[in-house]
């Protein structure tokens, strides 16, 4: 018997057509979308921003990416019922085509400490065209600047690297923004992480 190859051993990305349909304006919607905390849930609500950047500093317009966090206290969701009483749901999912400047804008609370030698973090994964098998990565916080120094995860990579995974605090008119570009290639290429 000869087997064939699975969509996710192509170049894709097949995954966004039903993953994130608003990216090609179908009719309907992702079960997930770009918020993962609403405004009644506990804790420092913020945006996450960026872009997902090719090689050559050039945006890409069909990447899609997930994201995994605790709550403001540390926790991560165990149930539906956690959900609907705290506004928070731990996950999101964003493709960067449905927004003009080929962004993710992320809703959230800013995570906590989820155990001892844990900075505040956010899982993230991206998918892309070119891709074989997705990346995992790691959303730090410039302002936890004692908690980053204690991470065990953060500090296994070397010191020089760490930058990439850590998210530039702006002030806004609207609130407090993170930014955190995610460079699949070159000079500043974001740490991945073999999971």
């Amino acid at each position: 018997m000869t087997l064939k190859q699975t969509p996710s051993q192509t170049v894709g990305p097949y995954f966004a057509y039903g993953l994130t349909p608003q990216q090609y304006n179908y009719d309907m919607l992702s079960i997930f979308d770009a918020v993962i905390a609403d405004h009644s849930a506990k804790g420092e609500h913020i945006q996450i921003v960026g872009q997902v950047l090719d090689g050559a500093g050039k945006p890409v317009a069909d990447a899609m990416l997930e994201f995994l966090q605790a709550d403001a206290d540390g926790k991560h969701i165990a149930s539906t019922d956690d959900i609907i009483h705290t506004g928070f749901t731990g996950y999101a999912r964003i493709g960067t085509g449905s927004d003009v400047q080929q962004r993710y804008v992320l809703q959230t609370v800013k995570p906590g400490r989820t155990a001892p030698g844990q900075a505040p973090h956010v899982n993230v994964i991206v998918f892309m065209r070119g891709l074989l098998v997705h990346a995992y990565t790691r959303l730090y916080f410039d302002d936890e600047a004692t908690a980053n120094s204690e991470d065990d995860i953060l500090n296994s990579v070397p010191a020089d690297r760490r930058h990439t995974l850590i998210a530039k605090r702006e002030q806004q008119a609207g609130g407090v923004v993170y930014r955190f570009d995610i460079h699949m290639q070159g000079q500043d290429e974001t740490v991945f992480f073999d999971v």
